[in-house]
């Protein structure tokens, strides 16, 4: 009898095991295969942020920022420029938050440098703004409604709002003109000027997914 009862305690062992054994090899066999497809789709979507930025006019800079969001599967120009645009709009609330402090520093001491801090603080803000609409903008632009003037509507009010952001963060650099300047000056230049470049490649990765759609229209009937 207790050998019976052994012999069957040791039959549904084996028989769990090989269940257990047979269901865990295709989750195993899975594995490696989709490491490597998310590689593959990884290594696509960089090369695709490595090429379009090579239309920038700072192309370094441009796969500095995008590069870490190639595992998002970007491969499509309007969420590249999305994308691009946000870092653009990052970078310029950053500036903006570490200017005021330095804004209310400096008014505290009754500082010279204020005026000049002050201008420029404006004209970030604006950007801020002014890069919060284009986003919103481009949000609302629907390709798969055709080629439409609604569509070049969005495209051309994105444009205009980022290339007054752009206008904005490039004249808060002029407040700042020359290489000798405080320590404080020369951060807040750094920043500004960073936020003009990040703007500037936005722009041209916007420039070249609107491009499509107005080749479009020239080949209209």
């Amino acid at each position: 009898m207790a050998s019976k009862l052994s012999l069957s305690l040791l039959l549904l062992f084996l028989f769990i095991f090989c269940f257990t054994i047979g269901t865990a090899q295709p989750s195993l066999a899975r594995g490696p295969t989709m490491a490597r497809g998310i590689r593959s789709r990884h290594s696509r979507a960089r090369a695709f942020i490595e090429a379009s930025c090579r239309a920038t006019r700072y192309p370094a800079l441009c796969i500095q920022c995008l590069s870490r969001y190639a595992n998002s599967n970007i491969q499509d120009p309007q969420q590249l420029a999305q994308v691009a645009l946000t870092v653009s709009l990052y970078r310029a609330r950053y500036t903006r938050s570490y200017m005021v402090k330095v804004a209310k520093e400096l008014k505290a001491m009754k500082d010279k440098q204020y005026p000049a801090v002050k201008d420029c603080l404006q004209q970030i803000d604006d950007s801020v703004y002014q890069l919060s609409q284009s986003i919103r903008e481009l949000r609302g632009l629907d390709p798969k409604s055709g080629v439409t003037n609604d569509l070049f509507w969005h495209i051309d009010n994105v444009e205009s709002w980022v290339s007054a952001a752009l206008t904005d963060a490039s004249s808060c650099a002029h407040e700042f003109p020359g290489r000798r300047m405080s320590k404080m000056k020369a951060t807040i230049k750094g920043k500004v000027l960073n936020v003009a470049q990040v703007t500037s490649n936005a722009l041209a990765l916007f420039h070249r997914y609107a491009a499509k759609y107005r080749a479009a229209a020239t080949q209209k009937p």
